[in-house]
């Protein structure tokens, strides 16, 4: 009986693939970035899994390959694949929750610090050589410790944030759509409020909800109108949950004072504008970038992928409803 086989679309580490030829065989595109749809779906025929990325498109003509049953996410959102269409086939979907909440978390903060204290703008200022001597009021920026943090979605991620804040003595609001509990509540010092709240009372907004059709959009016209003139806007989570049209207007307005971003609407297309304002810290999609947190998120990946096509059950599946039939 032939073993089960498998496709990854992208590169990763090179010995982490040879742990998986151990118990499947492997088709391994050592090439960067997503996989043409043509070439996809050459190369899947025959195989039963799939391992990709965020940046790969799993639709039905992507699903309806004969004999798949596995498509295995080296990420935690999965809006990239059709749940729902890989549900309705059989097929399993899975992610990699859990491993990369401190890294991303650490990100967040580190857009939340350069974004107020101007890291990134006099940084370039220095290197093009106009530093020529210290003066009083050079690159006045605002104060992290002691300001409110209003946190928009309060899962993993969101509450590995609010640690960060709590150590910098910050006031930790945050939103979602259920409360959490009181004991997480109390441990972190968090207090639940609504939109409008955490919006009009927050020096700095960090946004960690996943992207559905709620959360599209959350941040727009009217919400940036909402926020203090001196509030900072931090988006780790996913770039549509921004329209980023409505943020460059604010930023023009001097409605807020400035914006971290980690992810866009079009990546990797950005706005012209936002690449062109000084208070606007941009960072490529590098919230999970660190070697041990891409290593953790790979091997879970196959874990999960290797799980299903060897009989056995994925630590982290989607569509766990799947499973069980």
């Amino acid at each position: 009986m032939p073993r089960p086989r498998l496709l990854i679309t992208q590169r990763i580490f090179p010995d982490l693939v040879e742990q998986a030829r151990r118990a499947v065989d492997v088709d391994y595109r050592e090439e960067d970035g997503p996989m043409p749809t043509p070439d996809l779906l050459r190369r899947l025929a025959g195989c039963q899994g799939l391992v990709c990325a965020s940046t790969d498109r799993i639709g039905p003509d992507v699903l309806s390959v004969p004999g798949l049953r596995v498509v295995s996410n080296i990420a935690v959102g999965y809006n990239n694949i059709d749940v729902a269409a890989a549900t309705q086939r059989g097929i399993v979907v899975t992610n990699t929750p859990g491993v990369l909440d401190e890294t991303t978390a650490d990100l967040a903060f580190a857009l939340i610090l350069a974004s107020a204290r101007r890291i990134v703008e006099s940084d370039r200022w220095l290197r093009e050589g106009h530093w020529k001597s210290w003066t009083f009021f050079d690159w006045l920026g605002a104060d992290v410790h002691g300001k409110t943090l209003g946190v928009v979605g309060f899962g993993r991620i969101g509450q590995a944030v609010a640690r960060r804040g709590r150590g910098f003595g910050m006031t930790i609001l945050y939103t979602q759509r259920h409360r959490a509990d009181r004991a997480v509540e109390e441990a972190l010092g968090a207090r639940y409020v609504d939109k409008a709240t955490l919006l009009a009372e927050s020096d700095f907004v960090t946004l960690h909800c996943p992207l559905t059709p709620e959360t599209t959009h959350w941040i727009d016209a009217g919400a940036l109108a909402r926020m203090k003139p001196t509030a900072f806007l931090i988006n780790t989570s996913r770039g549509p949950v921004v329209d980023e049209k409505a943020l460059v207007a604010a930023l023009e307005a001097k409605r807020i004072a400035g914006a971290g971003l980690d992810v866009f609407e079009r990546e990797p297309a950005v706005e012209p504008e936002l690449v062109r304002m000084p208070n606007v810290v941009l960072t490529p999609h590098i919230g999970s970038a660190s070697v041990d947190t891409r290593r953790k998120m790979a091997s879970l990946a196959l874990e999960n992928c290797v799980a299903v096509l060897t009989g056995g059950r994925p630590p982290t599946p989607v569509n766990p409803e799947v499973l069980g039939r």
